[in-house]
C-alpha cells in the first residue's frame, strides 16, 4: 500500500480521479454598501446524484497547492488546474460508480483495514528509508501534500474498496502469460538502458561524405587495424592518441565521461549492447555532422539489465499489474455506458 497521490499532485500524473456534479445554485447576498456573491453549481450528474462545485475544489486542494507551489506564472498555473479539474472529476465519477457496485455487492471497508494499510504504509517507508518511520512521520508528510488525516483514510479507504472490486469483478478476466511476461520484460531493458548512464572510450576516424570509395576501404582498412592492435593488447589510449580525428576527447582516452544511453548514437548504441566492458568492438560507421566517421567503440560502463529467467516472476507480476489496469479501464468504460453520466465542468 502507498501513500496516496491525492488527485492532480505533480509530478505523478495521478490515476483516474472523481466523480461528477450537478444542480447549480446561486446565493446572493446584498448588504448596505457591497455586493458578494457565493456560487454553487453542479459539475457532473452520475445517475440521479450530483457532484458539486465545492465537491470537486475540496477533493483538488492538494493538487491546487502543488501546482502553485511549482510556478508563480498565472497563466501556467490556470492552465494547469484545468487539465487537474477535469482529471480530479474524472477519478470522482470512478469513484462514484465503484462505490455503487461496492454496494450491490455488499462490500465495505473497515476502520482495522485502513489502520492496517496505514502499517504498511510504515513498514514500506521503514525499509525503503533504512531507519524507524512512524505514524506521525506518516501523517505529517500527509499533511505537507495538503491532506488531513481523515481525508488520508478517505483516500485509503477508496484504494481498498477498488482493489476488492478488481479482485471480483476484473482479476476473473486476467491472464498473463509468459509471452506478456516476456514483453513487460523487453520494455523494461529498454528503460533501464535508456535511464542508465554509460561510460564508453571511441576512436573517430573521420571520412569525407563525398570521399571516394578508395578513401573509405583505406579509412576502414585502418580502423580494421586499430582494432586488431586493441584486441592484441596494444593500449587504448595510446591508439586514441595516435589515431583518433575528435581531437576533444584525446585528452580522456577517447571519453566523454558518463552519458546517458538514449544521448549516444544509435550506431554506437548498438555497439555498447552488442559488447562486454573493456572489450572492442568492430568498426561501426556512423554520422558525424557534415560528415561521416568509422569509428571503435570500447563500452567502460555497458547498462546492465539482468536476464530474463532472473527477473522472470517480477515481470510476470508487472505484466499482471498492467493486465489489471486495463481491465479496470474497460470494466468502467462499461459501468460508464450502462449509467447516466452529464459533466457540467
Amino acid at each position: 500500500m502507498r501513500i496516496p497521490q491525492r488527485a492532480g499532485e505533480r509530478p505523478p500524473k495521478f490515476r483516474s480521479l472523481s466523480v461528477g456534479v450537478a444542480l447549480g445554485i446561486a446565493v446572493l447576498t446584498h448588504c448596505a454598501w457591497a455586493r458578494a456573491t457565493i456560487v454553487e453549481r453542479v459539475v457532473a450528474v452520475i445517475g440521479e446524484r450530483a457532484l458539486l462545485w465545492t465537491d470537486l475544489m475540496h477533493r483538488a486542494t492538494p493538487s491546487r497547492i502543488q501546482i502553485r507551489m511549482q510556478t508563480r506564472d498565472p497563466n501556467m498555473i490556470s492552465v494547469q488546474e484545468q487539465e487537474m479539474y477535469k482529471e480530479v472529476l474524472d477519478r470522482m465519477i470512478d469513484d462514484r460508480l465503484e462505490e455503487q457496485q461496492a454496494d450491490k455487492a455488499h462490500i465495505s471497508v473497515s476502520s482495522d483495514e485502513i489502520d492496517r494499510a496505514i502499517d504498511n504504509i510504515i513498514n514500506q517507508a521503514q525499509a525503503t528509508q533504512g531507519r524507524a518511520v512512524t505514524k506521525q512521520d506518516v501523517l505529517s508528510e500527509i499533511h505537507r501534500r495538503g491532506m488531513t488525516e481523515q481525508e488520508f483514510r478517505d483516500e485509503l479507504r477508496r484504494q481498498i474498496l477498488e482493489g476488492k472490486l478488481l479482485e471480483l469483478r476484473v482479476r476473473p478476466r486476467v491472464r498473463v502469460t509468459e509471452q506478456d511476461a516476456r514483453s513487460t520484460y523487453q520494455r523494461f531493458a529498454q528503460d533501464t538502458r535508456e535511464q542508465q548512464s554509460v561510460e564508453v572510450r571511441i576512436i573517430a576516424l573521420r571520412v569525407q561524405r563525398q570521399a571516394e570509395p578508395r578513401e573509405f576501404k583505406a579509412r576502414m582498412a585502418l580502423a580494421e587495424e586499430i582494432v586488431r592492435r586493441a584486441r592484441s593488447g596494444t593500449d587504448f589510449c595510446a591508439l586514441v592518441q595516435q589515431y583518433s580525428d575528435d581531437i576533444t576527447t584525446r585528452a580522456t582516452c577517447g571519453s566523454r565521461g558518463p552519458q546517458a544511453f538514449s544521448t549516444l548514437l544509435p550506431e554506437i548504441q548498438d555497439a555498447v549492447q552488442a559488447g562486454k566492458a573493456g572489450e572492442v568492438s568492430d568498426p561501426v560507421g556512423v554520422h558525424f555532422g557534415p560528415d561521416e566517421a568509422i569509428v571503435v567503440v570500447m563500452p567502460l560502463g555497458a547498462a546492465k539489465v539482468p536476464p530474463f529467467e532472473d527477473v522472470k516472476n517480477e515481470m510476470t507480476q508487472r505484466a499482471l499489474v498492467d493486465a489489471l489496469e486495463r481491465g479496470r479501464k474497460q470494466w468502467l468504460q462499461e459501468l460508464r455506458r450502462k449509467v447516466y453520466i452529464d459533466v457540467r465542468l
